[in-house]
This record gives C-alpha cells, sequence and structure tokens, in this order.
C-alpha cells in the first residue's frame, strides 16, 4: 500500500505527489484522463508545425511559485517561453486590451483609449512593487500563513492601511469601475480574475485580477 493516494494528474497533484515523493513517501498518483497534465497541455492537431494549448497558456503563479522551483524541472525539460505581448483581451468592435511584459506598453495602449488610465495602471503597478512579495509569500506558505500574514499586515499599513486592503478585496468589477475610466483596464483585470477562476462579482477578484496581471507584467510564461 502506498503512503500517500493522488488524485488527479493536473498540476496540483503532481506537485503535491512529488512533494510527498521527495519526503520519502511512496505514493500513487491515479487519472481518469489517457494522459497527465489536467489543464496544462497541448497538441499539434490543428497543424503539425502549431503547438495548440488546450485549456491555459498563462501560469504567473507557476512562473513565481518558490514551491515549484523547489523541484528543479529545469533539469528534466522545463522552460518558460516569456511573450512580449502577454495576453490580449479584444472587444468585438476589434479594439484589443494588450498586457505587455514593458509596463510602459500597456500603460500607452491605455492612454489611447482614456488619457489618465496609464497612470492609474502605473499606481497599481507601485502597489505590487511594495506589497508584492509579502502577497505571494502569504500564498504560498503552507496554512495558516501567520508570519507571512503578520508581515503583509505591515506592508499594509505603511502603504496606506484600510484603503489598500479594500482595494485588494474588492470584486473585480468594482475594482476596475474605482481605477480606470476607460474599458481596456477594467478588462485586462476583468480577464486576469477569470484567469483565476473568480467571477467579476466575487469578493476578493479584484485583488486576484490585480495580481496575475501584474505578476504578467512582470514575470510572464507558459511552460515548453
Amino acid at each position: 500500500m502506498p503512503d500517500a493516494v493522488v488524485i488527479g494528474a493536473g498540476p496540483n497533484g503532481l506537485v503535491a505527489a512529488n512533494l510527498l515523493a521527495d519526503e520519502g513517501w511512496s505514493v500513487e498518483v491515479l487519472e481518469e484522463q489517457a494522459e497527465p497534465g489536467g489543464a496544462v497541455r497541448h497538441n499539434r492537431e490543428v497543424d503539425a508545425d502549431f503547438v495548440s494549448d488546450l485549456f491555459s497558456s498563462f501560469y504567473p503563479l507557476a512562473a513565481a511559485s518558490p514551491v515549484l522551483a523547489r523541484l528543479g524541472l529545469q533539469d528534466h525539460g522545463l522552460r518558460w517561453s516569456h511573450a512580449s505581448r502577454v495576453l490580449a483581451h479584444p472587444l468585438s468592435d476589434g479594439r484589443c486590451a494588450v498586457l505587455a511584459r514593458g509596463i510602459d506598453t500597456t500603460a500607452s495602449s491605455l492612454d489611447a483609449f482614456h488619457p489618465g488610465d496609464g497612470d492609474a495602471w502605473r499606481r497599481l503597478h507601485e502597489m505590487r512593487e511594495r506589497l508584492g512579495p509579502d502577497i505571494l509569500d502569504a500564498l504560498f506558505t503552507p496554512f495558516p500563513p501567520l508570519r507571512a500574514t503578520a508581515r503583509l499586515g505591515v506592508r499594509l499599513k505603511a502603504a496606506g492601511g484600510l484603503r489598500m486592503a479594500r482595494t485588494l478585496i474588492l470584486p473585480v468589477r468594482r475594482m476596475g469601475n474605482e481605477e480606470f475610466r476607460g474599458e481596456r483596464g477594467k478588462l485586462l483585470l476583468a480577464g486576469n480574475a477569470l484567469h483565476a477562476d473568480l467571477p467579476p462579482e466575487a469578493a476578493g477578484s479584484g485583488g486576484f485580477g490585480w495580481l496575475m496581471s501584474m505578476l504578467g507584467q512582470t514575470c510572464d510564461s507558459s511552460p515548453s
């Protein structure tokens, strides 16, 4: 009998199984599908020269994860692909909200549709510079993340306290309306909240939309 049974060979299940195995546990992984990978899979069925992502292709939390980094997957073939244009959310009239790796490019694209939205994006990016490391530490620390949360509380107090905390727990629709006047900035936040499987009216979806956007801004990645 194995020491542990992991149900599902998606990225979370595989990481858990590998962490347990590294601690000396015997682990059995069960998967219903014909191949592992969960939502992180691709194939060449469209064209032999074209790799198509079947479900997802944007993994900023994975690229930033210290847990994943400790697995040493680069020694087994993992390489992160960095696109100069990270992702886009097109409108029905052909216009497009684009998150670029360079903050100047992203800010300029927002200003092109509503002057001032570029500066609003820069303010959100400055908030990520101040709080991002502590938020990631809290996310990737085993529950309950007491020390990481305490450090984050100190940072929040220094950065504006209750107002900053309120912004992070807002639904993404409300956060977008408060931060931006035009559509593009709102689209980027909302689209990235949806990458985290959070609906636009859910409390905290604004914080996740902001975090995913800002991670993509600086360490956008898809595996190859």
